[in-house]
């Protein structure tokens, strides 16, 4: 074979192979101080914020926010979506609305928390709707953003009837789980999704605690297996059941924990064991944890609390299920799946 023709083969291999891999879907774990930000931007361009952090800190959460579109590419938000009505996740609405354009309020209805708090950080959400279009949704539901699948799992204390394709299967774990309390907090009411690209699949249940986790996944498995796992509740041990956690099977994990939020040491220890070594990611180095409850430093954004970096975890997502995890504060790009992608 003579080296021009080689040559063009081998071209028309590598044409070939990125026509396979398709555009990716991009998801920014943005760090929040211990709340929860996570933007999901389409193959087709269109957005999605699950959450927007805290109120106050000098807009702190909402120029994160914007700052991460920008990366993206993005000049307005299609769809911002509130997991439920604690601080940590919808405080920071009224700021981020001063700054960029947003098209879509989505959430699962009104507050459903007696506690003072929570009603006043629902007020402030509620003035900030009007003007914008606004959907309540309900499990089975699906936001109609082209390129993805962004199906409702849970919402405002319920969750889908039925397993999905391919779930459905008896959950053995389910014997040895502990039959937790139940939750009177917004905490309970998350609304938590599904959000696929052909073959990749990442679930994020925004604070969703045991006793609503385990009514998923037990007795048997309604969501199926996932490529990511967006860890509940920051790492708090109020979630991640066990049965739910295994259950799903996730490749790797992002946990949105502060320095001194969340990544509990007993929840740590059930995404750690069951996504495996070195397949954990953090937003925080968590300090109460010590050595024993932190991945190695390379898989933490923001290693050191007393340099309030901001830096964010970029996944790119392709639909053959590779996917890639970028740690935007040391540059670390870190591969899995069946291809390797530049």
């Amino acid at each position: 074979m003579n080296r021009i023709l080689f040559s063009a083969l081998i071209l028309a291999a590598l044409v070939h192979t990125a026509a396979a891999a398709g555009k990716p879907l991009q998801v920014y774990a943005i760090d929040v101080e211990g709340g929860q930000s996570t933007l999901v931007v389409s193959p087709s361009g269109q957005s999605l914020l699950i959450d927007t952090g805290w109120s106050g800190f000098n807009g702190r959460d909402a120029e994160r926010i914007v700052a991460a579109a920008k990366a993206a590419g993005l000049k307005q938000l299609d769809y911002v979506l509130i997991t439920h009505y604690h601080r940590d996740h919808v405080g920071g609405v009224p700021q981020l609305a001063d700054r960029m354009k947003i098209g879509t309020f989505v959430d699962h209805g009104p507050n459903q928390e007696d506690s003072d708090v929570t009603r006043q950080d629902y007020a402030a959400y509620e003035k900030v709707v009007p003007g914008h279009k606004h959907l309540v949704v309900n499990p089975g539901d699906r936001l109609p953003i082209k390129g993805i699948d962004v199906l409702v799992l849970t919402a405002a204390g319920n969750h889908i009837s039925k397993p999905l394709p391919e779930a459905g299967q008896p959950n053995p774990s389910c014997e040895n789980e502990p039959k937790p309390a139940a939750d009177v907090t917004e905490n309970a009411r998350s609304l938590g999704v599904l959000i696929t690209y052909r073959k990749f699949r990442m679930l994020d249940l925004g604070d969703l605690t045991k006793d609503k986790e385990l009514e998923t996944a037990c007795p048997v498995n309604l969501i199926g297996t996932v490529n990511l796992f967006i860890v509940t509740h920051h790492g708090f041990d109020e979630s991640n059941a066990n049965a739910l956690v295994t259950a799903i099977h996730s490749q790797a994990a992002i946990m949105n924990n502060g320095a001194h939020k969340g990544a509990s040491p007993d929840a740590w220890q059930v995404v750690h064991d069951a996504v495996g070594p070195d397949h954990l990611w953090q937003l925080h180095y968590a300090v109460d944890g010590g050595a024993e409850h932190n991945v190695d430093v390379k898989f933490i954004a923001n290693p050191d609390e007393k340099k309030d970096r901001g830096n964010y975890l970029k996944v790119l997502a392709y639909p053959d299920a590779a996917f890639e995890i970028v740690n935007s504060g040391n540059n670390l790009h870190w591969e899995l799946g069946g291809f390797t992608h530049n």
